[in-house]
């Protein structure tokens, strides 16, 4: 599909974190945000990244990547800043990946583009192995205008919800499209588990 764009949406704070920067957080030698935008061109070669102004730290991180990074003077906002700046700079199908996702793969988000190929006007949705809903998302070209009309930190939830028939639900592996690390529990639990498996 090559009129398709993945959004890296990384405006955000990391409030939670208390004090540290979750995509700076070292995995395996590399930030997480690089990480996560490493993943995203081993998948598909147009990514779009969102900062806030000024993120020298997140910039630098990314600065040799062959991406597309958005500053926005409203990321204040919360999500729906990253995702009206996204839709804009999109001119057809529409990727949501979430900066802070480590266990996705190129290969999850090649499945999720194949599968857009094939039904060109559904939303995909990647799931858990056991169908929970989760992340990435693909929105349809049609539906970018209401992107516009996105407020606060709720994200696109509005969108799905209005267009609920047209969400097709695709299982990723294990909990792939749900581990999210955004507080330092979160992280600690994750390295645990990544810890283990390697030594299993």
């Amino acid at each position: 599909m090559s009129h398709l764009t993945i959004l890296i949406p990384a405006a955000g704070a990391s409030s939670r974190m208390r004090g540290q920067d979750k995509l700076l957080l070292d995995i395996d030698g590399q930030p997480l945000i690089r990480r996560t935008a490493i993943t995203a061109l081993a998948a598909h070669p147009k990514v779009v990244i969102t900062l806030r102004p000024q993120d020298h730290a997140r910039t630098f991180a990314l600065h040799d990547l062959p991406l597309k990074i958005l500053t926005l003077d409203d990321a204040a906002e919360g999500l729906s800043a990253s995702l009206r700046a996204g839709a804009v700079a999109c001119n057809g199908h529409l990727m949501i990946l979430p900066a802070d996702m480590p266990d996705l793969t190129p290969d999850d988000l090649r499945a999720l583009i194949a599968a857009a190929d094939l039904e060109p006007l559904a939303i995909l949705r990647g799931t858990a192995a056991d169908g929970t809903p989760g992340h990435p998302v693909i929105f349809p070209p049609d539906l970018l205008p209401a992107f516009a009309h996105l407020r606060g930190d709720a994200g696109a939830r509005a969108i799905l919800q209005a267009n609920k028939a047209r969400i097709r639900l695709l299982a990723l592996p294990d909990a792939h499209a749900l581990t999210d690390l955004d507080t330092p529990e979160a992280w600690a639990a994750w390295r645990q588990t990544a810890s283990n498996t390697r030594a299993s």
